[in-house]
């Protein structure tokens, strides 16, 4: 009962946000607007709102397994590992243009998969895991705490990094809020240690995050007393939040709508709207800010 209240209000609201919003927040297409700078070992990609932001939030991004993309080469290659990076630096440059100072930390190190060569999933995944990508994500908070003085984060995850957004949503990790799109290797002990507000968005046909996983991972959410909403979209699959075919009206949509959820999920830490109660009753949510 308490996942439908949730799934139902905030379908509800994605919908009325989708219709309201300017597109102009959320692109496809362009040159990424944000800068790459060094922090404690740590390559951090920054990406601004325009104009003076009133929001004391920070987003986290954290990608696939393809990474941060190389800002001097801007050829567009389909399926192109220049392709997959630069459509991530996108993503980070919509949640900034939604008014929220958004970073994505390199947490490969320098080492992104290649969609265009032969991935060895066990092989890479022995050389990045938890014990090496948790110190990454932990430099970026402390930079966005000490370095930023901002308090609040919230932490959005693609694929790999959808893990690692449940992760940091455990009690004293630093997140506030969690949003994981079509996330992989999301173990059940990091579902029930969250510690705050958790926003999915899943492919309906997904290897790594199949239904009958999805399903366990509603239930899971379920006993955590947590806000927690899962959104399931039709006629996508894996990747979908990064790289849809967006000459498929249906993948184009549920692209631009996954944005908005993780957008909605992430305005629920705007002052005025820092209330579990809000989260769990969208209803009166909407009432009030709409």
């Amino acid at each position: 009962m308490h996942f439908t209240r949730v799934l139902i209000g905030l379908y509800g609201f994605v919908t009325i946000v989708a219709a309201q919003w300017p597109r102009g927040i959320f692109k496809n297409t362009g040159k990424p607007a944000g800068t790459e700078i060094e922090y404690d070992g740590v390559t951090l990609y920054i990406s601004k709102p325009k104009g003076l932001s009133k929001s004391n939030t920070a987003v986290v991004y954290l990608s696939d397994v393809y990474g941060l993309p190389l800002l001097e080469n801007k050829l567009h290659v389909s399926l192109s590992l220049l392709e997959a990076r630069t459509n991530m630096r996108r993503l980070v440059d919509s949640f900034a243009r939604a008014g929220y100072l958004t970073i994505a930390p390199d947490i490969f190190n320098g080492d992104p998969a290649d969609p265009n060569g032969e991935f060895n999933a066990t092989e890479y995944l022995s050389r990045h895991n938890p014990q090496n990508t948790d110190p990454i994500i932990e430099k970026t908070i402390k930079f966005i705490h000490n370095k930023l003085k901002i308090d609040t984060i919230a932490v959005t995850g693609y694929c790999y990094g959808g893990r690692y957004a449940f992760r940091f949503l455990a009690e004293g990790r630093g997140a506030d809020v969690g949003f994981a799109a079509h996330p992989t290797l999301l173990q059940t002990d990091e579902v029930l240690a969250i510690q705050g507000p958790a926003s999915l968005a899943t492919a309906e046909i997904d290897a790594l995050f199949n239904a009958t996983r999805r399903s366990e991972v509603e239930a899971l959410l379920g006993t955590t007393q947590q806000p927690f909403q899962v959104n399931l979209y039709s006629g996508t699959q894996h990747g979908f939040g990064v790289r849809a075919n967006l000459s498929d009206p249906e993948q184009k949509f549920a692209k631009e709508e996954a944005f908005l959820a993780g957008r909605a999920v992430v305005r629920c830490l705007e002052p005025e709207q820092l209330r579990v109660d809000y989260f769990r009753s969208w209803g009166k949510y909407l009432a009030e800010v709409i």
